[in-house]
């Protein structure tokens, strides 16, 4: 199952409002799906969260252009929402990291795996792929 990411909760009527991020009170956050696996599934979410991450740092330039008209309550409710935001998406990365972590492992595993049960062939494609790689680098 393939979780859908949404792109972000900052939308264009948002930075229409009277001052950036007047709907304060809709802190939808990605719905990171811990059951993410795979190449795929992984490409995805860290495609999720460079979006994300582009749109908190456009949500500060906008905040920042706008940072003198703002009162000092306004002030702290834009920084309590955008900090909401980066621990949203620091958690999100925290876990895409776990599960790329999580794939290595497995890829570990599955490669000593098969050299156990097939030494010489191992050591074959070992062998090939340093002739190979000498050729290549010895060229240059």
């Amino acid at each position: 199952m393939n979780p859908e990411y949404p792109s972000s909760s900052t939308t264009s009527s948002d930075l229409n409002s009277p001052y950036f991020g007047s709907n304060a009170d809709d802190l939808s956050q990605p719905d990171y799906d811990e059951s993410v696996s795979g190449k795929s599934g992984i490409k995805r979410a860290g495609a999720s969260l460079r979006t994300e991450l582009g749109n908190l740092k456009s949500d500060l330039d906008t905040l920042l252009g706008r940072a003198t008209n703002l009162s000092d309550a306004e002030l702290r409710q834009e920084y309590s929402r955008l900090m909401s935001k980066f621990s949203s998406l620091r958690a999100a990365a925290k876990g895409v990291a776990t599960q790329a972590g999580q794939q290595l492992n497995r890829g570990m595993d599955a490669t000593s795996g098969y050299v156990r049960e097939k030494p010489l062939q191992s050591v074959a494609v070992a062998t090939g792929v340093g002739m190979v790689l000498g050729m290549l680098l010895h060229r240059r």
